[in-house]
Parts: C-alpha cells; sequence; structure tokens
C-alpha cells in the first residue's frame, strides 16, 4: 500500500529502515508475513529474509533464515526458538513448538514438538514443548 500510494514516504521509510538494520545487526526483509511476539534475545548478525514466521519467535544472536533462490523459502510455524547461530535455509517448513539448536543448519522438513541439531540438523527429542515454555510467555 505504502508503495503504491506514497511513494515520496517510501524513501523515508527505506532511510530508517536501513539506519536500524545498521545500528542493531538485524536485517529483516520488506516482503516478510511476520506474527506476533517476535522476541531477539541477543540482537547483532541476524539476518530474516523473505519467509512466513508464526507467532512467538525467538532468537538469538546469529542467525539465518533465508530463502534459496529459485527453491523457496522457509515457513515457520508458532513458537519457535533458535539459538545462536541457526540457520533455516530453502523451501522447508517448520512445526509449531520447535527448538534448534545452536549452529544447527535446517535444510529439511521438521514436525511439530521437535528438538533438531547438527549440520545437517536432526531430530534428536520431541520434547521441544517442555524447553519453549521457558522463552515463550
Amino acid at each position: 500500500m505504502l508503495l503504491n500510494n506514497h511513494r515520496f514516504l517510501l524513501v523515508f521509510v527505506k532511510l530508517i529502515h536501513h539506519h536500524h538494520e545498521v545500528k542493531y545487526g538485524i536485517q529483516v526483509s520488506f516482503s516478510n508475513d511476520i506474527g506476533g511476539g517476535l522476541c531477539f534475545s541477543h540482537f547483532s548478525g541476524i539476518v530474516i529474509g523473505c519467509t512466513c514466521i508464526g507467532d512467538n519467535l525467538t532468537i538469538f544472536q546469529g542467525c539465518t533464515i533465508g530463502a534459496v533462490l529459485g527453491k523457496g523459502a522457509p515457513i515457520l510455524g508458532k513458537n519457535v526458538v533458535m539459538y545462536a547461530g541457526a540457520k533455516i535455509v530453502g523451501n522447508v517448513k517448520i512445526g509449531n513448538n520447535v527448538v534448534v539448536g545452536a549452529n544447527a543448519v535446517v535444510v529439511k522438513d521438521v514436525p511439530d514438538n521437535a528438538v533438531v541439531v547438527g549440520v545437517p540438523a536432526k531430530i534428536v527429542s520431541y520434547n521441544a514443548s517442555k524447553i519453549t515454555k521457558y522463552f515463550i510467555k
């Protein structure tokens, strides 16, 4: 809507957006569909490309959520926690109540209530709902 009706204001919005990207070290694409409750526990080095994010996403430092050119973008469910350095790339679907361990690289779909770790990420537990309750208020 802003692009179509108020092109002059779009320039200022993009300048403010770029200023905040540099100041806080968090890059978020304009074309995201982000639910409520997005939390950056530690900022810096966070990149969120074109994607769809559910409610209550908690992200620690150094995380990346991004599309692979020509293959699609990730879709994240509700109550997802991403620990430091975690990456979610490509056309993957992350279920509800999922914990992505530190430095894990997710390239395949993850079901609900799973804990994934490693490169490439593998499911190690189906008790993520116990872990996410500490981060999702």
